[in-house]
């Protein structure tokens, strides 16, 4: 494609499109900016006037997915309900995020590149968020203050339990014959558990 045939306010746009699927296709070791601009139709530098190296691309499409699940889980838990329907909810729809949007989910939490430049400090906050919605929810559940030491614990529990699941499903290491329906219905349950007192 031609670079005249891009319209440049598209440009950014494409940019991040490309460098996803060949971030999932190829990984991070294989990225190159020249790459990058080859299937968008731009020149090299051209990109980047938009983003300063792949490091600042692969940052941009993190920030892109973790505001795109932190918008799905708060529509998720505002919709009412019991605190433990509000955790049912948002459980269901991070699984659902991971099945559809399986690139953005391979990126955020399982590209591990070996010399990538540390995600920023401001961007961690922000994707934390997604995590304190889950002990937002577990605190006003269980009758448990903010502040609760054990409340990161717990809701770090619920989230590895919802992401392992999503990164087992995505490799394809779930085995077949497990209905994927009764397997979310079981995570469901088990994050239903955290924080409940044990039963004597």
């Amino acid at each position: 494609m031609s670079p005249r045939a891009v319209d440049p306010a598209q440009v950014p746009r494409r940019i991040l499109e490309q460098t996803r699927h060949l971030l999932v296709r190829d990984g991070w070791a294989a990225l190159s900016m020249r790459k990058v601009a080859a299937r968008v139709g731009c020149t090299a530098t051209n990109l980047y006037r938009h983003f300063a190296s792949k490091d600042a691309l692969v940052h941009a499409l993190i920030d892109e997915g973790m505001a795109e699940l932190h918008g799905r889980l708060a529509v998720a838990v505002a919709d009412g309900g019991s605190p433990d329907e509000r955790l049912e909810c948002l459980c269901r729809a991070y699984l659902s995020f991971a099945r559809t949007n399986r690139e953005y989910y391979e990126i955020m939490f399982m590209l591990h590149p070996e010399r990538m430049e540390r995600y920023p400090p401001e961007s961690y906050r922000r994707a934390r968020r997604n995590l304190e919605l889950i002990e937002d929810v577990l605190a006003d559940g269980r009758g448990v203050a903010r502040d609760d030491a054990r409340l990161p614990a717990a809701a770090t529990a619920v989230w590895s339990a919802l992401h392992g699941a999503a990164s087992l499903q995505l490799a394809f290491r779930v085995d077949h014959s497990i209905d994927h329906a009764a397997l979310e219905d079981e995570l469901v349950a088990l994050a239903l558990t955290a924080l409940h007192p044990a039963s004597p």
